[in-house]
């Protein structure tokens, strides 16, 4: 049995929050560059151009990528042999506190979503655990915008509608977001479980690195076959048309009730951020 103590949580989800609006994934960054290679709609380059020049700025510069620098989505992985000493939750909004004021992030949390008030400090934190085997400690930030998230969709689909009327949610839900979302897009797609957890699936699926198909081939093909659809709708980077309307497609699927078929999709904007660290 390990043991440690919750405080060393606050200077590396400190760090991470920093990094990730900084720094786009080996995995983004590529991505975005593939895409642009292959665009053959003059100013779905130039944008995507644009957008390369940007997040290579931000990198250089150390400024965040984006001035939405995201609500904290903080995932952790406990090993069942790992003994965290202290209070988890305040550990980790002290790091996020400490984020937004070192790294200069903006604040975007209300503390009431009716009587809002700013927070001032992005706290508090979105927290979600998992125990896993070992006695490690995984821990994932995802810096959430909210021009993406506020387009995402929960739907409690019937199974009689079946596989056609998933690809059909998916796809509609993207089309009718449009440009808001600052497209290409990564799109996060959660089926099964209950309403509340076909939406943790699919913000889970979008720290997949882009390109991972899902290890099931029956949902992999189904990845490929969505973003297929969904590039095929023309909205292209930032609305202005293309090839380039979606990066990837991930897939996470969990078991669900008899009469349910459940699906979320959770949309990200190109800048899709996450970054980890192991303790």
């Amino acid at each position: 049995m390990r043991t440690i103590e919750a405080r060393v949580l606050s200077p590396v989800v400190r760090d991470l929050f920093i990094q990730a609006n900084r720094e786009l994934p080996p995995d983004v960054r590529d991505r975005i560059r593939a895409f642009r290679d292959k665009e053959t709609w003059a100013p779905a380059r130039e944008t995507l151009d644009r957008i390369i020049s940007n997040f290579e700025l931000a990198e250089k510069n150390r400024t965040p990528i984006c001035q939405d620098t995201g609500m904290a989505c903080v995932f952790l992985e406990i090993g069942e042999d790992l003994f965290i000493r202290g209070n988890i939750a305040d550990a980790v909004n002290e790091g996020v506190r400490r984020a937004c004021g070192e790294g200069y992030l903006r604040a975007s949390v209300v503390a009431d979503p009716l009587r809002r008030g700013n927070t001032g400090d992005n706290t508090p934190a979105l927290l979600y655990t998992d125990q896993v085997r070992g006695e490690g400690l995984r821990v994932i930030v995802a810096p959430k915008g909210f021009g993406s998230e506020n387009m995402s969709r929960t739907k409690m689909l019937s199974p009689s509608q079946g596989l056609g009327g998933l690809k059909d949610f998916v796809v509609s839900t993207v089309e009718e977001a449009g440009p808001n979302p600052c497209p290409p897009v990564v799109v996060g797609v959660g089926v099964g479980g209950s309403f509340d957890k076909a939406a943790l699936l699919a913000k889970k699926a979008l720290l997949r690195p882009l390109g991972q198909a899902n290890k099931d081939p029956f949902y992999g093909e189904l990845e490929a076959e969505l973003l297929e659809r969904i590039n095929a709708l023309g909205i292209g980077p930032q609305g202005f048309g293309g090839l380039t309307t979606a990066l990837a497609v991930s897939i996470e699927v969990m078991p669900t009730h008899i009469a349910a078929l459940p699906c979320a999709v959770n949309i990200n904007c190109h800048v899709s951020r996450h970054a980890e660290r192991e303790l």
